[in-house]
């Protein structure tokens, strides 16, 4: 059994549903041995067309190293495509570390690969002419997010504020990234959560009236992962193509619109530091 399974398996199993889960992977496996197309779910971090635009000359790549099949299965929001990946409707799966955690714990995912080039974490903004100076003057105000599961955005703050730093708050939720930074900058919220890539794309103009307050601790990045119903020689394939783009200018261009840095192995260790934060306290179930 190859190291990426074997050493992951204690974590996807209770000893009280050993039977059950063997059964489930003989029976899912079989299945899976019967084609060569897989389903690939991304986590709709940008609008759909973006998305393909990315991800489908990955896939293509993919089936030209691994002579598989590789189907894109989009998801509308976030809540949806939540809600595919806890019935355990992907093959193949691009998530957030949170997400991983639940996949894992549903349905035993593995994650194969990730970005060891950065790791993610939240920021929170205020005016620069705020009279907001800590993180202790942020008590009782209102803070701005983009919505209730962003991992970096709203996740990783809230869960900051309230577990390391005792501070109660009163959040709102404004859709997306562009609109927590607006509404600061509107005044009509003393601070706004989001992430640093988001923060620097921002318009000069706009960004130049805020300042970063705080940063979160910091997480691996989003994982690539497997359904363990997909048999072991297939997964080690797929891991080993997406490890081998890394060595070439036209797959590191590829990779980079992810977007990934530097693509390297990952085990549900990366991940599990994330089961401490009190993150589940926050998370929101649609």
């Amino acid at each position: 059994m190859p190291v990426i399974f074997s050493k992951q398996l204690k974590f996807l199993i209770k000893p009280t549903v050993i039977l059950g889960f063997c059964t489930f992977i003989f029976a899912s496996s079989t299945v899976a041995n019967n084609s060569t197309t897989f389903t690939v779910g991304i986590v709709p971090q940008f609008e759909t067309q973006r998305l393909h635009a990315i991800w489908r000359p990955i896939l293509t790549h993919l089936e030209q190293s691994t002579g598989l099949e590789f189907k894109l299965r989009g998801s509308p929001s976030i809540p949806e495509f939540e809600r595919e990946f806890l019935q355990g409707k992907f093959d193949f799966v691009y998530m957030n570390p949170f997400h991983i955690l639940l996949a894992n714990k549903k349905h035993g995912y593995i994650p194969l690969v990730r970005d060891h080039g950065k790791k993610l974490y939240g920021v929170l903004v205020t005016r620069k002419d705020s009279l907001i100076k800590n993180i202790q003057d942020l008590e009782g105000k209102t803070i701005a997010f983009p919505a209730p599961n962003a991992l970096g955005a709203s996740l990783l703050i809230r869960a900051d504020l309230k577990n390391i730093h005792n501070i109660n708050i009163n959040p709102v939720y404004v859709k997306t990234h562009d609109s927590v930074y607006l509404t600061v900058a509107l005044n009509q919220a003393a601070a706004g959560g989001g992430v640093q890539k988001t923060f620097n794309n921002q318009n000069p103009q706009l960004r130049e009236t805020l300042n970063i307050l705080y940063t979160t601790r910091k997480i691996e990045a989003h994982p690539f992962a497997a359904h363990p119903r997909i048999p072991e020689n297939i997964i080690t394939r797929v891991q080993k193509a997406l490890l081998e783009m890394e060595k070439t200018k036209h797959g590191k261009q590829l990779l980079s619109q992810i977007p990934i840095k530097q693509i390297g192995p990952a085990t549900m260790d990366d991940y599990l530091p994330l089961s401490t934060m009190g993150l589940e306290d926050f998370y929101i179930k649609d």
